[in-house]
């Protein structure tokens, strides 16, 4: 009889072990059929809801609305970069389809002297569109040897011409120029 009992006892519990994993297996597979066969825990890419699922004792449910509001967070995140930059590979494209500039010209029309400091360029640019040209000049002294060496960057509009004036006064040695040479090629910058 003492026998018996036991074994009433241990067929039980085996049954209450038993049904309790079966519980436990059937409503984690009932959770799972929302993600598409795949539970929960696997769906998770940032660690944080796997943590909980492998630590729940039971509430199912909260763990698979954290999960899926999880995804979802994700879904949006990758959302997110295909909205971005939709208006660079357009920018870009626009840049890529437009010509570069013909290089400008570049003509002296005064030399710095100690009465005036400055050199006098006038620049033009051949294309239809404003431009930005690189102007290369050197101030020389008597016997033809450079007194100082200079490079400036000039805007000018479309089909248009500008003057610029370049400051001798830097060189410190302004009543030693005899001439000035300008680089007559006026190189397109953008």
């Amino acid at each position: 009889m003492y026998t018996r009992g036991r074994t009433l006892k241990v067929t039980a519990v085996s049954a209450m072990v038993v049904l309790a994993l079966t519980g436990f297996s059937s409503a984690h597979g009932h959770r799972s059929h929302g993600g598409g066969g795949c539970s929960s825990s696997h769906q998770d890419h940032d660690g944080s809801s796997t943590a909980r699922d492998s630590g729940s004792s039971g509430s199912g449910p909260d763990d698979s609305a954290t999960s899926t509001s999880t995804s979802t967070g994700g879904g949006s995140r990758r959302s997110r970069p295909t909205r971005t930059p939709t208006p660079t590979p357009t920018a870009s494209s626009s840049r890529a389809a437009a010509r570069p500039l013909r290089d400008g010209t570049a003509v002296l029309v005064h030399c710095a002297s100690t009465a005036d400091p400055y050199a006098t360029v006038e620049v033009r640019n051949p294309n239809g569109r404003d431009g930005v040209f690189m102007v290369k000049m050197s101030f020389k002294d008597a016997r033809g040897f450079a007194i100082a060496d200079t490079g400036n960057e000039v805007s000018v509009p479309a089909k248009g011409r500008t003057t610029l004036r370049v400051s001798a006064v830097s060189t410190g040695r302004v009543a030693e120029i005899a001439h000035c040479e300008v680089d007559p090629r006026a190189v397109a910058d953008r």
